[in-house]
């Protein structure tokens, strides 16, 4: 068995490694709408 008293890391979760796709949805739906509002914005603004 190896000593590992000197590790720093936390032992591991049980979601470890699960990406969390909620979240990744959620910044993802954000990113579309903003680069929507900005091509609508600067459509109004040059035309």
């Amino acid at each position: 068995m190896r000593d590992t008293s000197g590790d720093n890391r936390p032992p591991p979760s049980g979601d470890d490694g699960v990406p969390k796709f909620g979240r990744l949805l959620i910044v993802l739906a954000g990113a579309i709408l903003m680069i929507v509002a900005i091509t609508f914005g600067s459509e109004a603004w040059f035309s």
